[in-house]
């Protein structure tokens, strides 16, 4: 078995730490969501149905040569829109309030969260086209329509039901932009461009809120919340999270003694760092700390270690946003950030997050695993010089 795993040893390691460890915070925390079929064992199955097929999605991808994904990616940004406006399109609601995020699949009796699957395949294609340009003279106007048009018009349908994944998608492309030699000034254009979007989006919301029901008002509602620090029934999760996390100390209440959980609303997924500093204290905090710490230097090396332009752009593309949405899970748990519902990747139970990150982190291992060949083929040659004239003839 172990010689059909290809690519970076240490990252199947931290994927492999970060999967088994999600399993008692999970069995955990569930337990709140089962007070009324009494049945805990049956979320613990369903966590460990979702990381399986994750780890199968993972290894199937990472066995894929990684110059592929370029014209997939391509191929994928149509499914996406078509996606997308399906799942808008449902207009989905729960109490009340626009939540069109997911779009069921009637033949498996599922959900599915588009914008997920749009922000993998989106920074493929952004890592792609700046790999394409990257020895030529960039002008703006040539840029706008390929590269710029898939990117606003996939965030503008993720946007009416998800700001948190538009925003965090946005910052990732900026940054991938940045770091693929994008010119600055025309950076500074499309983020000025993209507020001015945003303004006018919240304006026409504003103006028109049957079509948008709560959606702006939570926005705001949040950020005045978080930016004033005043204790009102919209910061209830937070003020949970925080008795959660004082409760731990350094050695935590220990495993599933958590008392918040049964108090503290989406324990087991957004919220899910707050129970595990409840229940294994500063030490279990740090320890994920460590972990995806550890997942951003093994992303960098692969990203300095890859043959070609599009494999870095590639790593950091799909690397990056895992890393960053598991520090913003935690900012949220310790009240540095305001609520998003962002999970914490390979950690939070649900599906498509799981599928997703596993997803991005095949890609990665199937760059690291295109160089692994490349470096053991450089050592036969090494070995045995003969076979450097045999290839030459």
């Amino acid at each position: 078995m172990f010689t059909q795993i290809k690519g970076d040893r240490a990252i199947w390691a931290i994927a492999t730490l970060l999967a088994i460890f999600s399993f008692l915070p999970v069995y955990s925390a569930a337990s709140n969501l089962a007070v009324s079929s009494s049945n805990t064992f049956s979320f613990f199955v369903k966590h460990f149905m979702h990381l399986a097929l994750g780890f199968a999605i993972m290894y199937g991808v990472h066995r894929v040569p990684y110059k592929y994904f370029r014209g997939l990616s391509m191929v994928m940004v149509p499914i996406v829109f078509v996606l997308l406006l399906i799942t808008m399109l449902q207009g989905t609601t729960i109490d009340g309030a626009n939540a069109s995020r997911w779009i069921q699949i009637p033949i498996v009796n599922m959900s599915f969260q588009t914008s997920t699957l749009a922000a993998v395949v989106l920074m493929v294609y952004v890592a792609r086209y700046l790999s394409k340009i990257k020895d030529k003279i960039i002008t703006f106007k040539e840029t706008v329509l390929p590269l710029w048009g898939p990117v606003f018009l996939i965030l503008a349908l993720i946007l009416p039901a998800n700001f948190s994944t538009t925003a965090i998608v946005f910052t990732m492309i900026m940054m991938l932009a940045f770091v693929g030699g994008y010119p600055l000034k025309y950076l500074l254009v499309i983020i000025g461009s993209g507020l001015v979007t945003l303004t006018l989006f919240i304006l026409v919301a504003k103006a028109f809120p049957e079509a948008m029901p709560n959606r702006i008002d939570t926005w705001i509602s949040r950020v005045e919340n978080f930016s004033s620090g005043e204790d009102t029934e919209a910061d209830y999760q937070i003020e949970k999270a925080k008795i959660a996390i004082a409760s731990g100390g350094i050695q935590g209440v220990g495993p599933g003694k958590s008392v918040q959980k049964n108090f503290l609303p989406q324990s087991s997924s957004d919220f899910i760092f707050a129970i595990i500093i409840e229940e294994y204290g500063l030490i279990g905090g740090l320890f994920l700390l460590v972990l995806y710490s550890w997942l951003l230097f093994r992303i960098v090396i692969v990203s300095q270690k890859a043959d070609t332009i599009f494999g870095k752009l590639l790593v950091l593309g799909v690397g990056l946003p895992i890393v960053f949405q598991a520090l913003i899970n935690m900012a949220v748990a310790v009240e540095l950030f305001p609520v998003t519902g962002q999970t914490l990747p390979l950690i939070s139970s649900g599906g498509t997050s799981i599928w997703m990150t596993c997803l991005a982190v095949g890609i990665i291992l199937s760059v690291s695993a295109k160089r692994e060949e490349i470096k053991d083929k450089e050592t036969s040659l090494e070995e045995n010089p003969l076979d450097i004239l045999s290839e030459t003839i």
